[in-house]
């Protein structure tokens, strides 16, 4: 593309330098020969006042020799007999007769070539007698041609000073376009390579700019559209670990024996399996709640209360539930919900000894809704870093992204997660979820909300 303008350009001013330099050149030529001619007629007509006062030779070869023509020997005086004299011609001729003897027939200036080269002008002038005279000016080639070479000089040197330009100019003109295409297909190639970061500096003539601009749109949509999948799969594995949990739960009541080390080893080494999955696909994602989305939170508590009660007996603990024996809707879709329960309660029954009581509270406060988890366990030591995505403070069987889940759930409706001490002694997990939309305390949104936190910490 770069080459081809470059020969657009070089062709089309070729073009324009022919089309007005050549005619240029041609009036320069004409207007130099009108100049050598007309001086000549100025030289010629200095010699008519003689004519019309004398034809006597010899005052004539005075008066011609006196001239600065006939001092160069380029004036010559052709008069014609008297009385039946002979022609007499005075200076030194050049032109042949029969062009001596037209101009005298015509009674007007002619010009003749000359051989050697160069021309004669023959300018006809009356004499006292009535009869006509013709003064000849020689007109050599240099006078004719005087200038023009110099003119054709520079006129080749302005047309070739304009296509230089016009080639220089049409060739960076030809790199800004083809850089910034040149960039959008390199960035093309790193995208389809896999290497997600790459984008396109938006400049550039307008329509590569609007090209750059859509290429980076739909390179951050990729990215995006790759996270939410990475998300996607995370918290789908995550939601793995209730399950997980039971089975590791009933194959510790399997006893001893081959068939129950067995079950036991498959039990962990399926969540070693489900942990890489969930730190291999961890990267962030946009909220998880879809417009209209809504459910009954006291009948999801109660649903997953008895899934859980079970194995809360299994291990001896006592368990209480208030506050969900009326309808409470909230605007988070059951699943969320679900999955935020089992994330919240499966910490109790990880991370807390066997026969350690819990308690779950939901209490309708006009605004909002507040569900409280709380255990008698030993306590959260760093809740601010225990929201905070991906951390698992180390601990064995923990990816980070429990409660994670539980504040994504909380703040797509305007509300927040705090951590702090129960009633009981141990962990309080309290979600506050909004139901007119607006943040908790009435200013701010998620990002205001973890940057209030990271200030309190």
């Amino acid at each position: 593309m770069r080459w081809a303008l470059v020969k657009v350009c070089l062709a089309v001013t070729a073009m324009v330098v022919v089309a007005f330099a050549v005619p240029l050149g041609m009036v320069v030529q004409e207007m130099a020969s009108d100049r050598a001619f007309s001086n000549a007629e100025r030289q010629a007509a200095t010699i008519g006042p003689t004519l019309s006062i004398t034809t006597d030779p010899q005052q004539l070869r005075k008066a011609v020799e006196s001239t600065q023509m006939g001092a160069a020997e380029r004036m010559a005086v052709h008069v014609p007999g008297v009385g039946g004299a002979a022609e007499v011609t005075i200076g030194r001729a050049r032109a042949a007769a029969g062009d001596v003897a037209r101009t005298r027939e015509y009674g007007r200036a002619t010009t003749a070539s000359v051989p050697g080269g160069g021309s004669a002008l023959l300018q006809p002038t009356a004499i006292g007698t009535g009869d006509i005279a013709v003064v000849e000016i020689f007109v050599p080639e240099s006078e004719v041609s005087n200038g023009v070479t110099t003119a054709w000089l520079v006129l080749a040197g302005v047309g070739l000073a304009l296509i230089v330009g016009s080639v220089a100019v049409a060739d960076r003109l030809g790199a800004r376009l083809v850089r910034p295409a040149e960039r959008l297909a390199d960035a093309a190639h790193q995208l389809g390579e896999g290497r997600l970061g790459a984008r396109v500096p938006e400049a550039g003539p307008k329509e590569l700019r609007s090209a750059a601009v859509a290429f980076n749109s739909m390179a951050d949509q990729v990215v995006e559209l790759l996270a939410n999948e990475r998300e996607l799969a995370a918290d789908l594995s995550h939601r793995l670990r209730t399950p997980l949990t039971v089975l590791r739960l009933n194959a510790a009541s399997l006893g001893d024996g081959p068939a129950a080390d067995q079950t036991r080893a498959a039990v962990e080494q399926l969540e070693r399996e489900v942990d890489t999955i969930i730190r291999t696909a961890r990267e962030q994602r946009p909220a998880t709640q879809g417009a209209g989305a809504g459910c009954d939170a006291s009948e999801v508590i109660r649903d997953r209360m008895d899934f859980w009660s079970a194995l809360a007996e299994d291990e001896g603990r006592e368990v209480r539930l208030a506050g969900v024996d009326r309808t409470v809707r909230i605007p988070v879709a059951r699943p969320e919900l679900a999955a935020a329960l089992d994330a919240m309660l499966g910490n109790v029954f990880r991370h807390t000894p066997e026969g350690t009581p819990f308690a779950v509270d939901v209490h309708d406060a006009g605004d909002a809704v507040i569900v409280l988890v709380s255990d008698a366990g030993p306590g959260i030591a760093d809740p601010d870093a225990a929201l905070r995505r991906g951390n698992d403070g180390g601990r064995d069987g923990s990816t980070g992204l429990g409660l994670d889940i539980v504040r994504r759930v909380a703040e797509s409706t305007g509300g927040d997660v705090r951590i702090g001490r129960s009633v009981l002694g141990g962990t309080e997990v309290r979600v506050w979820i909004a139901l007119d939309g607006r943040s908790r305390g009435g200013a701010g949104g998620p990002q205001a909300r973890r940057g209030r936190r990271k200030r309190r910490g």
